[in-house]
């Protein structure tokens, strides 16, 4: 099992954390922080580490699209089951936008 996030969660801290849980940290490395990025070459070096960080931009293509156009990021419900129903039609009408670009990309 692996977990992705991206560099605000490069710290020691967490890191260690997931290791002893038996989880894979699969953080994106932030090499401007001092002391150096907390995911080492142990999981660094594996392809799957290369291949969970080239899908990141298109999750957070997807997080950005609901955010900013569908109306997440602010939204005027209040409830669980009603922000629910908004994330679910919101993830709907991302899927939905992105359907013409998926079908020609398969022919």
């Amino acid at each position: 099992m692996s977990v992705g996030t991206d560099k605000a969660y490069d710290t020691r801290d967490f890191v260690a954390t997931l290791r002893a849980m038996n989880i894979r940290p699969h953080v994106a490395q932030n090499t401007k922080r001092s002391g150096g990025s907390a995911v080492d070459s142990r999981t660094s070096r594996h392809a799957t580490y290369a291949v969970s960080q080239n899908k990141r931009p298109l999750i957070e293509k997807a997080f950005g699209w609901m955010k900013q156009t569908g109306g997440i990021r602010k939204t005027k419900l209040r409830g669980l089951a009603k922000v629910a129903w908004q994330f679910v039609m919101t993830a709907a009408a991302f899927n939905l936008w992105r359907l013409p670009k998926l079908q020609t990309a398969q022919v």
